[in-house]
């Protein structure tokens, strides 16, 4: 029987893989899990996983060289998301070790968290909530409406395109800047990065965090943006130069900012950053819903399941060059 290792530390089980998948898991395979509660080195998880045939990756695990190198027997290691910056990808291939990543399975869930602190920042409802339960004197502001502001998105993935019909329904106006995608819609403005931070109210940053838009939003961009005007990211803390955002808050540049990710471990936002009056921090949860959580868990099982019966399942990275499964499951290796 296919055995897998599941490097989840046990805290973060229920939460990032759930009773549903560990169920369907169990079903098709032995498992093993991360009996601890932190996560694991390579060494440590190359002692518990010696003789497993798959290894489910938490986002933290690194699969890195020393790993591939000290499990022969290893034919995948599948990442229970999207993000794989934790895989040596070409490590893995040398050592035909088999590398996959699910599917979006957050694009509702981190599209209701951005218009929920869009709502939260125009409104002052954190503040105003702070202010009460501290016990101090609460004075009224005035808001702001979504409806007939301008929402700018850095990014045309999947969640922005679900974003963006959200937005509109909401009556707002959209532009978008992403060099390599075109909206084909008529209904939004596609320009570049410079002419939306000069239009937008609401500018959000979507863009994947690749070593091209490490910084990108640095001290010229916030310079850029429209006085009074929102900040929220809800990609990776890479995109922002935290000491640049910091001077713009300061500065009055920004009305505020929101952040669901930073560059504090975990892909968690920066205590420093977090601690500013005018912004919004939550401890990247735009993604942790059941049915976000469910998506990617069960997709992982559907993986190992196909990886079982020797089939390169959707989501594989570099099916070409992981030659273990294929001789382990008697298939010919693909060309």
């Amino acid at each position: 029987m296919t055995t897998v290792f599941v490097s989840h530390p046990q805290s973060k089980l229920a939460h990032y893989f759930g009773d549903r998948a560990t169920a369907a898991l169990q079903a098709i395979a032995d498992v093993r899990f991360n009996p601890g509660e932190t996560d694991l080195s390579s060494q440590e998880l190359a002692a518990l996983a010696q003789d497993c045939d798959v290894i489910i990756s938490y986002r933290q695990t690194l699969g890195d060289e020393a790993l591939f190198a000290a499990l022969p027997r290893l034919k995948a290691f599948v990442r229970c998301a999207i993000d794989i910056r934790n895989i040596d990808v070409p490590a893995a291939s040398r050592h035909g070790v088999l590398v996959t990543q699910a599917s979006a399975g957050f694009i509702a869930s981190v599209s209701e968290w951005i218009i929920g602190v869009m709502i939260d920042l125009s409104r002052h409802i954190s503040a105003s909530v702070a202010l009460y339960q501290a016990g101090q004197p609460v004075v009224p502001v005035m808001g702001r409406e979504l409806r007939g502001a301008t929402l700018g998105v850095i990014g045309y993935g999947q969640i922005s395109r679900y974003l963006c019909d959200v937005a509109l329904a909401l009556g707002m106006g959209i532009v978008v800047s992403d060099p390599h995608t075109p909206t084909g819609r008529q209904e939004l403005v596609q320009t570049d990065l410079t002419q939306l931070l000069k239009e937008a109210d609401y500018v959000v940053c979507l863009a994947a965090a690749t070593e091209a838009t490490e910084n990108m939003m640095n001290a010229q961009a916030f310079a850029a943006m429209k006085p009074g005007a929102f900040f929220i990211n809800a990609s990776r803390g890479n995109l922002v130069d935290e000491d640049a955002l910091l001077q713009a808050l300061d500065a009055g540049i920004l009305a505020g900012c929101a952040l669901d990710v930073g560059r504090a471990p975990d892909q968690m936002p920066s205590a420093r950053v977090a601690l500013h009056p005018r912004v919004i921090a939550t401890p990247h949860i735009g993604g942790l819903t059941l049915p976000a959580i469910e998506h990617q868990a069960m997709e992982t099982v559907a993986q190992v399941a196909e990886i079982m019966q020797g089939r390169a399942p959707k989501g594989a990275v570099n099916a070409q060059q992981a030659h273990r499964w294929q001789q382990a499951s008697g298939v010919p290796k693909l060309a």
